[in-house]
């Protein structure tokens, strides 16, 4: 692939949006459905953005989007794929209960890690645990 600026003289243009701006998007232009409001606090709560869900999901990311901002149709199979994925139920998403379940262990993108490592032999796990508790031993005495 060919360098757009080659000449180091010539100054590279920067990105005129700070790192908020770019991971916030774009504002809803109304009220968020309660559905969508649910969905939008179950994905925040688990971490994800709304492509890491998408991905998740196997759709594209407008396809999240649609289904936060406005009222959607959704089948019964992706319902359950959505609760199953952000750790809550499909009763809190549908509003049957107005609060998740809370879920055990870590929550966010530390759950997302600790899932991946459990995955892992466990010689490798043995290894992770190791170097997190020497952290978490160190954070605690610091503090």
């Amino acid at each position: 692939m060919q360098e757009l600026f080659p000449d180091s003289s010539i100054e590279k243009p920067t990105c005129p949006y700070t790192g908020d701006m770019i991971r916030a998007g774009r504002p809803a232009k109304g009220e968020r459905s309660s559905f969508g409001q649910r969905l939008n606090e179950a994905r925040e709560r688990a971490g994800l953005t709304q492509t890491e869900l998408a991905q998740k999901l196997g759709v594209i990311q407008q396809v999240v989007a649609a289904w936060e901002r406005r009222d959607s149709a959704l089948k019964p199979e992706q319902i359950k794929a959505l609760a199953q994925v952000l750790g809550t139920t499909t009763d809190y998403l549908l509003g049957v209960v107005e609060s998740p379940k809370a879920p055990k262990g870590p929550s966010g993108k530390a759950r997302h890690v600790f899932e991946a490592v459990s995955r892992l032999p466990r010689r490798q796990q043995q290894k992770i645990v190791e170097v997190v508790e020497a952290l978490v031993d160190k954070a605690v005495t610091t503090h």
